[in-house]
């Protein structure tokens, strides 16, 4: 079984300070974070940017700044957010694509999002990838639900997006999917061989779906954008607790973590 990727997504574009008071929000404060989860077994991370005030934005700048900062610290793979937040437009949506980071999410469907709703028209999804083929940056389709797995699918057809593709199951957000472990059997049953995939359990959901990607080969993103608990009712100290969490559980369950490198070499950045 390959050695597990643990994604840690920091910060997204919906948790504020009054929920999780160790949030990360500014370019230091991201940086900062990232290099301890890296310490802690991160081999990804995920990034939403943030402005001054802490809202959301994705302004090319800020994320440009947000990457150095990272690599400065280590050599973690910086995946940046093309989703932002329900509000953005798709053209502001794309800017961070123009840092041709290695790999950028590619939400391919529409869903309800609690009382919003994250439109993804056919047209932007195919922009998107476009671009992102053109500048060599490797998608991560984000999957809200089942017919998502299927565009992703025809955007490969079309030689859109190229196999082996890297899929992650954003399992349990209001609206969309639920995040039962029959859902996520049922998300890995419908993807083609060769394929690698992520699970992100929102919430209660992400401890019991981390444990079932890393028996079934998997892998798992944990962090402050999907759950702000370490367990019931406690509020984690930082997202390195909750990727130390998933790191005892691989251990206790036999599976060994990936270093950057050997998560590139998984996902075939190293090409």
């Amino acid at each position: 079984m390959e050695k597990l990727i643990i994604t840690a997504a920091l910060t997204g574009a919906e948790v504020t300070r009054e929920l999780q008071p160790n949030l990360p929000l500014t370019p230091d404060e991201i940086a900062e974070a990232a290099y301890e989860c890296y310490l802690a077994g991160a081999s990804v991370v995920h990034v939403h940017a943030r402005d001054a005030e802490g809202k959301p934005t994705q302004d090319y700048e800020t994320y440009k700044v947000i990457k150095e900062k990272i690599a400065k610290k280590c050599n973690i793979i910086f995946q940046p957010s093309t989703g932002g937040a329900v509000w953005h437009s798709a053209e502001e949506r794309m800017q961070p694509i123009e840092l041709s980071p290695e790999m950028a999410t590619l939400s391919t469907g529409t869903t309800n999002f609690g009382d919003d709703v994250f439109m993804n028209t056919e047209e932007y999804i195919i922009k998107f990838a476009n671009r992102m083929k053109e500048l060599g940056v490797k998608p991560e389709i984000e999957c809200f639900e089942r017919g998502m797995i299927n565009t992703a699918l025809n955007l490969a057809k079309k030689g859109i997006i190229n196999h082996p593709i890297h899929f992650d199951f954003v399992l349990g957000v209001p609206g969309a999917c639920p995040g039962e472990i029959r859902d996520l059997l049922h998300m890995i049953g419908s993807i083609p061989k060769g394929s690698t995939w992520t699970v992100a359990g929102i919430g209660r959901h992400e401890i019991p779906l981390a444990t079932v990607a890393i028996i079934e080969g998997g892998h798992v993103r944990v962090g402050f954008e999907d759950n702000i608990f370490v367990s019931k009712g406690v509020l984690a100290k930082s997202n390195a607790e909750l990727v130390e969490k998933v790191v005892r559980i691989a251990k206790e369950l036999g599976r060994e973590i990936a270093t950057p490198d050997e998560a590139r070499k998984i996902l075939g950045l190293d090409k």
